[in-house]
């Protein structure tokens, strides 16, 4: 088993959300910042000089960070995820832990690449002879990260329990983990991957309408940010049903219930349900093109 001080952590990809991950895992004790490796294409190198900055290690060789690391987190944008995957193709070994954060690319795309490629693949000398299919051993992780400190995944048929448990223990470092069935995986993405956009919509629009009714701007998005804040806090510590915990807040013929009233006849439940319906339907078109 592996020690948690001296775990290995690659990135493919130092973008944005590669940075946040590696700052966790370290903050988190989880590993440290001289046992992460982050590559990034020179065309991009402010993130490399980012990510370095965190105190990893940085390349522009992407099978560098895997035969220095033992997880490794593909980051790249989905369009790049076939052919990230194709160019380590050589050099991942069957102790190596895959996990893909790039949206809406299933787990039977990712080991069909591995297939094609024969990674990981231990073929006895007659099977070859006989060119039979061989099964592949490589271990993969589709995770959903959520920007809001939250992340669901689902393992590919060559995982082990432990690597579940790995994956599990990486992303609670760094916020709420659940693994999930594969078939949820899309429809998380459109609710909490997508989510906090809909969130700052929502923050935008209550700091306009107290700016319309004369609160400075300043003092308007931070009573609206800590104001979902707490909603949230409730929704999470108490473990009551939001539709309760927004009775308590709705006095009969109070101002709250008013403005319930007119959400409701505006359209607001729908417009969010239809929202997440639209994000999930997206998600599971992308990386599934031929």
């Amino acid at each position: 088993m592996i020690k948690e001080k001296t775990l290995r952590i690659g990135f493919i990809g130092c973008g944005k959300m590669a940075q946040a991950l590696a700052k966790g895992f370290i903050a988190s004790g989880i590993t440290r910042s001289e046992n992460i490796i982050g590559s990034s294409p020179r065309i991009d190198s402010m993130f490399i000089e980012e990510f370095s900055a965190i105190g990893c290690s940085t390349t522009h060789e992407n099978a560098q960070v895997v035969e220095q690391a033992d997880v490794i987190i593909v980051a790249t944008k989905p369009p790049l995820v076939p052919k990230v995957l194709t160019e380590i193709n050589p050099v991942v070994n069957s102790d190596n832990l895959i996990v893909s954060i790039a949206m809406g690319i299933p787990l039977i795309n990712l080991e069909q690449v591995c297939v094609s490629q024969s990674w990981h693949c231990q073929v006895s000398l007659d099977a070859a002879k006989e060119n039979k299919s061989h099964p592949c051993n490589a271990k993969y992780a589709c995770t959903v990260l959520v920007r809001s400190g939250a992340s669901v995944f689902s393992c590919g048929t060559s995982t082990r329990s432990e690597d579940a448990t790995l994956t599990k223990r990486l992303f609670t470092a760094v916020g709420l983990c659940e693994e999930v069935p594969e078939v949820l995986i899309d429809a998380c993405t459109g609710l909490s991957g997508s989510g906090p956009a809909y969130m700052y919509i929502a923050m935008e629009a209550l700091a306009d309408g107290g700016v319309k009714m004369g609160i400075p701007r300043d003092l308007a998005y931070k009573l609206s940010a800590q104001t979902l804040i707490g909603a949230a806090k409730m929704v999470l510590e108490t473990g009551r049903h939001p539709g309760a915990l927004k009775d308590d807040v709705c006095s009969p013929a109070g101002s709250t219930i008013q403005a319930v009233y007119f959400l409701e006849k505006s359209g607001f439940r729908s417009s969010l349900m239809e929202a997440v319906q639209a994000a999930t339907l997206k998600s599971k078109q992308t990386g599934r093109k031929e």
